[in-house]
């Protein structure tokens, strides 16, 4: 990072720091379809002020349960499906959440409402009335963790897990090009702090359901290359959803076996939306290999968003439409 951007970082670090310090409710909130670093950071921070002695509260919809088979051990039960009564007396809190669109609630728009931003996504709207926007680091989680050293407080156990899975679920067990030396060091301290490793591998790795499989064949046999590999594809119909009996958090790490196939620059999953009725809606899912292409910028364009190598958007295009634009921007950027 730069000195002008560390200068910057630090002074809202600081900001952050002095409205955790000074406010005593709080609602946290990360975006919808939450992934290891949403639920990780989520469940860290609520930890980090409940050891302040804070009022906290975590919010999700309903509709977001049950959570991602691998994520179902996490300890979630203190989160709320509706906003407190005393919400307007809160503050709130979003985390890995680059855009409030992410995580659409009425009580996040009223008069006066103040909101702490914290997230890692370089293209952060900064909708907050404070922004801790940090995208030189790994993770959601690494800042949570930041936060919690400079408040003083203790890493327990607990916290620790939550922010590890954030840490290795964003940094792809440290494959991807966010994994830095910091990152490699807080991953020490939470395992001094109480964090088992192969534990946590075996839960969020393994341990999956038949399904899970079934559902990758189908994945794997709809493989599809274009402009000499450097597109690699999927696709997942309702067909095969319902045929393997699975749900659409079943499809989740499908994407990033096509990142590693040989060649490719971008690796793409296209499925359908079963909560949406209509047949031509799909989420896709956008990974890239290395820094030639910025799949943020392209999931941008199409209404998403996401990092620089992970992104993704909902779209209602046809499947011939959606491929020759996915093939001009990502052949723009090459």
């Amino acid at each position: 990072m730069s000195q002008a951007g560390t200068a910057v970082a630090m002074g809202e670090l600081d900001r952050v720091i002095d409205e955790l310090r000074q406010a005593q409710k709080f609602l946290l909130m990360t975006h919808q379809n939450p992934d290891g670093d949403a639920l990780g950071s989520l469940l860290g921070m609520h930890q980090v002020l409940e050891a302040l002695g804070k009022d906290s509260a975590m919010y999700m919809s309903a509709d977001q349960f049950p959570l991602p088979h691998e994520y179902r051990h996490m300890p979630v039960e203190q989160v709320v499906n509706q906003a407190p009564d005393d919400v307007a007396e809160r503050v709130l809190v979003f985390l890995d959440c680059g855009n409030i669109k992410r995580m659409p609630v009425d009580f996040a728009e009223r008069d006066g409402v103040r909101i702490l931003n914290i997230d890692h996504h370089h293209d952060n709207t900064r909708f907050g009335t404070v922004n801790l926007v940090m995208p030189k680091v790994s993770c959601a989680a690494e800042i949570v963790y930041r936060l919690a050293k400079e408040l003083g407080v203790e890493i327990t156990p607990g916290i620790a897990n939550s922010l590890y899975i954030g840490l290795i679920t964003d940094t792809g067990r440290f494959m991807f090009e966010n994994t830095t030396p910091e990152a490699h060091a807080m991953a020490a301290e939470l395992i001094e702090a109480g964090v088992e490793p192969h534990e946590v591998q075996r839960q969020v790795y393994e341990d999956l359901p038949e399904n899970r499989l079934l559902l990758l064949a189908r994945a794997l046999t709809n493989i599809q290359r274009f402009d000499g590999g450097t597109i690699t594809m999927t696709t997942l119909s309702r067909a095969d959803f319902e045929e393997t009996g699975s749900s659409e958090a079943d499809s989740e790490g499908v994407v990033d076996y096509f990142r590693a196939v040989e060649g490719t620059a971008v690796g793409v999953l296209v499925r359908a939306r079963l909560s949406n009725g209509s047949e031509d809606s799909h989420k896709v899912s956008l990974r890239a290999t290395d820094d030639r292409v910025d799949v943020s910028r392209i999931a941008g364009e199409l209404g998403g968003g996401g990092h620089r190598q992970a992104a993704g958007f909902f779209t209602d295009l046809s499947m011939t439409d959606l491929v020759e634009r996915l093939r001009r921007e990502i052949g723009a950027q090459l």
